[in-house]
């Protein structure tokens, strides 16, 4: 079964400044850490990605939010400067092609799931998604990719169970807010607490009962991490088996991380890689698609892309 890379050159026109936590550098660690694992990186079908349209954007996103975010990118464009949407939350005049393209990468992977050009994939794209809610950006994230990947799989698939599993160190309010409503997607959290942006209390079960949130303090031993996490996905597909696997694959959940707390290693990252893998294959045949998040200390991101690849192949 063919392992897919997917990205787009235009993620990288998102320009936060160096100086910012989510820079472009995160996203060139990659294919340089990619590179030194020569055997992986000729085991990938690596793909250029499309960008998701207007329309696409609106299954999760009021269509005048999108258009604002054209307009914010056009206007940045031309006066050479960074638009701030919030204290942590830029655009840029190449953001409007970062964030369509880091929607379609994802929107891509799951046609390739379901086709089988690609059962699984990771896509390593920015700006990241899983705080953007369906009005307004946040969180240095513009559009929810995943979200949107989950919702375009409902609606243009006719898949009946989706399944999201989102491990970065912040709870992705985004991501439970653009789902919460639609029965046929459970999502399920592990994320610091307390901490940014304050939502994704355990008794937070979403509308319908269909979000598990696993709130943890930082700083606790590994295996309590990886068993709340494992130990809620479980529970989140007793009677609910997913024809498909989204990952929200935040690796700022490692140690050292600068923007988090947890203590995760590359190790947790492959265990966690394979648990869902070998779920997925009893589920839905495999079917996994994974996108890029947070993970802030960029060697230690790449590092982590890497393992989680290679746990996929």
């Amino acid at each position: 079964m063919a392992v897919a890379l997917i990205s787009n050159s235009d993620c990288g026109r998102h320009d936060t400044g160096w100086g910012h936590p989510e820079h472009v550098g995160r996203l060139r660690a990659i294919p340089a850490a990619l590179r030194a694992d020569p055997e992986l990186y000729q085991a990938l079908l690596q793909v250029e990605g499309r960008h998701a349209t207007p329309a696409e954007l609106s299954l999760v996103h009021g269509a005048d939010y999108v258009a604002s975010i054209t307009r914010a990118a056009e206007r940045a464009e031309a006066e050479n400067a960074v638009i701030h949407l919030d204290p942590d939350t830029v655009v840029s005049g190449g953001s409007w092609d970062a964030a369509t393209a880091a929607a379609g990468c994802v929107l891509d992977a799951v046609d390739m799931a379901v086709d089988g050009r690609a059962i699984r994939s990771f896509c390593a794209v920015r700006p990241p998604g899983h705080h953007a809610v369906r009005d307004r950006a946040m969180g240095f994230c513009l559009f929810g990719s995943v979200a949107l990947a989950a919702r375009w799989a409902r609606v243009h698939h006719g898949m009946d169970r989706v399944l999201i599993v989102d491990w970065d160190v912040h709870h992705g309010n985004g991501t439970q807010a653009l789902v919460e409503a639609d029965r046929g997607i459970h999502y399920v959290s592990m994320h610091q607490w307390p901490w940014y942006p304050g939502t994704g209390a355990a008794e937070d079960r979403g509308s319908h009962g269909t979000v598990w949130n696993v709130p943890l303090g930082a700083g606790l031993p590994r295996a309590q991490y990886t068993g709340a996490l494992l130990g809620a996905v479980d529970r989140a597909t007793a009677g609910f088996s997913p024809q498909l696997v989204l990952v929200s694959a935040g690796f700022d959940s490692l140690r050292g991380d600068p923007l988090g707390g947890f203590t995760l290693e590359l190790e947790d990252i492959d265990q966690l890689t394979r648990e869902l893998k070998g779920r997925a294959d009893l589920w839905c045949g495999g079917r996994l698609v994974s996108a890029l998040e947070g993970g802030y200390a960029v060697g230690q991101t790449a590092a982590a892309c890497v393992a989680h690849l290679r746990a996929m192949v």
